[in-house]
């Protein structure tokens, strides 16, 4: 005989009342914003009480910059307010308009010199995502290398080799004069030369190859110093400076990491060092990612190689320090040990790493697409990392780092 397919079955006990779907969304809602209030006051004590001096350390990468600007306005958020900062190329740019700014002001100015330097390409809502996005974003980058960038660079003409040899305008490709006009609008040069905040940026003699910083503590700053930071062969010319011409600092390292170590180590420091190009990535499968790689591992300027190192001889000068500090009186005075006493150190210093990492339709034209579609995903990236960095175990229980040196990336994939 047949049965009814419910015949023979428990029934399931009545659900418990529960309250309607809208009131329940409000409450989780609101349980979710109360969870997130009470983390981000937590980390803002934590970032803006420590005895640290806060340093941001700003690599270069073109039109990934504005990662930077989406970390910068988290962490601000969060109370980070930096008393030194360092940047190169992009990176001096972004550390020109935070540096020249009211701290109520920076958020705001960031976002407009990259809404105003980026654009919106017609038919963006058709190129949304995989490989329709890589070929809006190889139309993008072609548009600003044929056309220009409002508010930073416009091809030269007549082009360079119609131009005079010997002159300046024979030596690139782009005029930056419209550069100078926008950073003479949205950066006060008058605050950055206060010393309210310690400002460096990195450039290269092109006559002497030295690598050279340009510092608030040794001279007055100018629009000149960013955009000698910023000057790209063969792109961007060179920039003269009191006789000397200067091109970009990334030629010979494209982070300013080493000379804050060098030059601030008199007390403990919580550095964040901001790259935008990855060390570390996969072997390449076509010409067009060997480019990309190449340039990838050029531009992160050995990071970690560099970090490597001093967190070796940090360690060393941490020992030497307590040890020097057990011998007995009567050695103290000895110069041997007056000497070793100057090349060691009692202070440390916490160093958080946040390094931009490409998102899969990108290509080696990443650093000069500048769609406004892009920079805000790069700004969201930079925003996303540093929740994540600071939500992080190993963040939240950290201490002074008893050896001197403490390294955190915390954003880092589990198979990288």
């Amino acid at each position: 005989m047949a049965t009814k397919p419910d015949a023979g079955k428990k029934k399931s006990p009545a659900p418990r009342s529960r309250a309607p779907a809208p009131a329940r969304a409000r409450q989780e809602k609101a349980g979710a914003k109360r969870v997130e209030t009470m983390v981000n006051d937590a980390v803002k004590v934590d970032l803006a009480s420590r005895p640290e001096k806060p340093v941001l350390v700003l690599q270069g990468g073109g039109a990934l910059g504005a990662y930077q600007a989406g970390v910068y306005e988290e962490l601000a958020k969060r109370g980070f307010n930096p008393e030194w900062i360092a940047g190169i190329s992009i990176g001096a740019i972004n550390a020109a308009i935070i540096a020249g700014n009211p701290v109520d002001k920076r958020d705001e100015r960031l976002r407009e010199f990259w809404d105003y330097i980026s654009g919106d390409l017609v038919g963006e809502a058709l190129f949304p995502k995989g490989r329709a996005r890589t070929v809006y974003n190889e139309v993008s980058s072609a548009y600003a290398a044929v056309f220009g960038l409002r508010g930073f660079f416009q091809p030269r003409f007549p082009p360079a080799f119609l131009q005079p040899a010997g002159s300046i305008q024979a030596l690139s490709h782009y005029d930056t004069g419209p550069l100078k006009a926008t950073l003479e609008r949205l950066v006060d040069f008058d605050l950055i030369n206060s010393k309210a905040v310690r400002f460096s940026v990195g450039a290269v003699n092109v006559k002497t190859g030295n690598f050279i910083f340009f510092d608030n503590e040794h001279q007055r700053i100018g629009p000149e110093h960013i955009m000698a930071s910023g000057a790209l062969p063969p792109g961007f010319p060179p920039i003269e400076i009191d006789g000397e011409f200067y091109w970009d600092g990334g030629i010979v390292s494209n982070t300013p990491l080493q000379y804050v170590l060098d030059d601030g180590l008199h007390e403990d420091m919580l550095i964040f060092q901001l790259d935008l190009f990855n060390a570390r990535g996969e072997l390449p499968r076509t010409m067009q990612e060997v480019t990309q790689r190449e340039k990838d591992i050029r531009f992160s300027s050995r990071t970690r190689l560099n970090t490597d190192e001093f967190k070796r001889l940090q360690s060393l000068r941490a020992r030497l320090n307590h040890f020097l500090h057990r011998l007995p009186d009567e050695l103290k005075d000895d110069p041997d040990a007056r000497a070793l006493l100057q090349a060691s150190t009692s202070k440390a210093v916490s160093i958080v790493h946040l390094i931009y990492r490409s998102a899969h339709y990108e290509t080696q034209s990443k650093d000069y697409e500048f769609s406004r579609k892009s920079v805000n995903d790069h700004w969201s990236a930079g925003q996303a990392d540093v929740r994540r960095t600071l939500a992080h175990p190993l963040w939240c229980n950290r201490s002074r780092p008893e050896a001197g040196i403490a390294v955190f990336d915390l954003t880092r994939d589990s198979s990288e």
